[in-house]
């Protein structure tokens, strides 16, 4: 996960620091409160969330990756969203489009290319796969040249077994009054095989008031569990988390996002996600002061960052970390799970993974897949 820049220790001392005592304030703020818990109860223990769908064996938040974490089995399909020019939820981490398409040759006009400068049928035009296949000669494939940017519904429309309808090879455009609306037709996934996982879903710093877009969106397709949720056929013995309580999760490392996103989306589970480099101070007191904000804030899960290659993130998984967390009441989510040394080092201090390598993380909690990553990713067309 790249992190932007918040202004991370004052907007959580802002937050907490809202009665005259600020001592008596943190002494209220040591557990978590019971209408949290009950939406806490909603989450499964040790859940496998696939970051990005999977950065290791297919390009980033695009189909190929999100169909590939469903048919693996994970618990989840973790994605980040942008908003465009025209107000579409899309999955893209970055900001910016450089990194994982060619926007610089379709539009090299533009000198700042992030998504809100675009509409969705411009960025329909860019290719987000040809990237991982020159970054990962060993791992490239034919079907990932010319993929597009998925968008939230795509991505919701997979975990209920669908995909992208395509001809020849070519998404099939949703046509309405005789004008192509930027999206694409859907039809059963022919290589779904039943699993029906949640969506945790990461949102930025705030802009474009984005939280009551998500909020809005979720209710139009059934998935926003406060506005009268779709029913979703479930296989026993398959993920059937999207037919849950906790069909979806919310995540962000921005305090003020999480605040949004407590107002826009209520009773609906959230991680505050913690990152290092932004936590100044003497670490235990920031430490302590990010908990007792999630806590204020109605937040169940904390998502710190573990040490470890490839990603050598700084340690915020520590043993005495968890004891503070799990001592409120929360539950820890860390990031990201890549090997099976991480996955052992953490076992008996944490209720979930984010992973790149879902396979790993299967195998590790005895949920091993009966296809290969390759196998999945042939299976699917790719």
């Amino acid at each position: 996960m790249k992190i932007q820049k918040y202004i991370w220790l004052l907007l959580i001392i802002v937050g907490i620091i809202s009665c005259k005592n600020v001592e008596k304030s943190k002494k209220e703020l040591l557990m978590i409160n019971e209408n949290a818990k009950t939406v806490q109860n909603y989450i499964n223990k040790d859940v496998v969330i696939a970051h990005r769908g999977t950065t290791y064996w297919a390009p980033e938040e695009t189909e190929p990756a999100f169909l590939w974490a469903r048919n693996i089995g994970a618990d989840y399909l973790e994605l980040d969203i942008q908003m465009t020019k025209d107000s579409v939820l899309v999955a893209l981490h970055d900001d910016t489009l450089e990194r994982t398409t060619n926007v610089s040759e379709i539009f090299p006009a533009v000198d700042n290319p992030t998504v809100d400068n675009f509409t969705l049928k411009e960025l329909r035009s860019l290719d987000a796969g040809s990237w991982f296949n020159k970054e990962n000669p060993e791992k490239a494939r034919t079907g990932f040249i010319g993929l597009k940017i998925a968008t939230l519904q795509d991505v919701i429309m997979i975990a209920e077994g669908y995909r992208i309808k395509k001809i020849d090879g070519e998404p099939v455009k949703e046509i309405v009054n005789s004008i192509w609306t930027g999206k694409y037709e859907y039809e059963k996934d022919p290589s779904d095989n039943g699993n029906r996982p949640g969506i945790y879903i990461e949102t930025k710093h705030p802009k474009l008031n984005i939280e009551k877009h998500l909020s809005d969106k979720l209710s139009q397709l059934g998935w926003n569990i406060n506005t009268n949720p779709k029913k979703i056929e479930t296989i026993e013995n398959k993920v059937g988390i999207a037919n849950s309580n906790a069909r979806v999760i919310l995540q962000s490392f921005s305090p003020e996002s999480i605040i949004n996103l407590e107002t826009e989306l209520p009773n609906i589970p959230k991680c505050f996600l913690l990152w290092k480099p932004d936590m100044k101070g003497d670490l235990k007191e920031v430490y302590q002061t990010a908990i007792g904000f999630g806590l204020k804030y109605n937040v169940q899960i904390i998502g710190s960052s573990i040490e470890g290659e490839p990603n050598n993130y700084e340690e915020l998984t520590a043993p005495w970390m968890t004891e503070m967390i799990h001592k409120t009441g929360l539950i820890i989510h860390p990031y990201t799970f890549d090997t099976v040394e991480q996955l052992n080092k953490y076992k008996n201090s944490i209720e979930g993974v984010f992973t790149n390598r879902a396979e790993l993380a299967l195998e590790f909690y005895n949920r091993k897949s009966d296809k290969s990553p390759e196998e999945i990713l042939d299976l699917l067309g790719y």
